[in-house]
């Protein structure tokens, strides 16, 4: 169930990173629902996601918070 989540998680992030603010609005919503082991696999996901996104790197902040 938890993977699932995590899966979840990457595809919608995936589906608003049109959108800067509402990109964060979901990733920190995410922060908040997922394990702490999870929250390290989606730090290294986030991380290559957004090498070509760099709008979407402001983003990053919430993942240290």
């Amino acid at each position: 169930m938890a993977r699932a989540m995590l899966e979840y998680t990457k595809t919608v992030l995936k589906k608003v990173s049109f959108d800067t603010k509402l990109f964060c609005k979901e990733l920190k919503k995410a922060v908040n629902r997922l394990l702490p082991a999870e929250i390290e696999e989606l730090k290294y996901w986030l991380y290559q996601f957004v090498t070509d996104k760099p709008q979407l790197k402001e983003s990053l902040i919430y993942l240290n918070a």
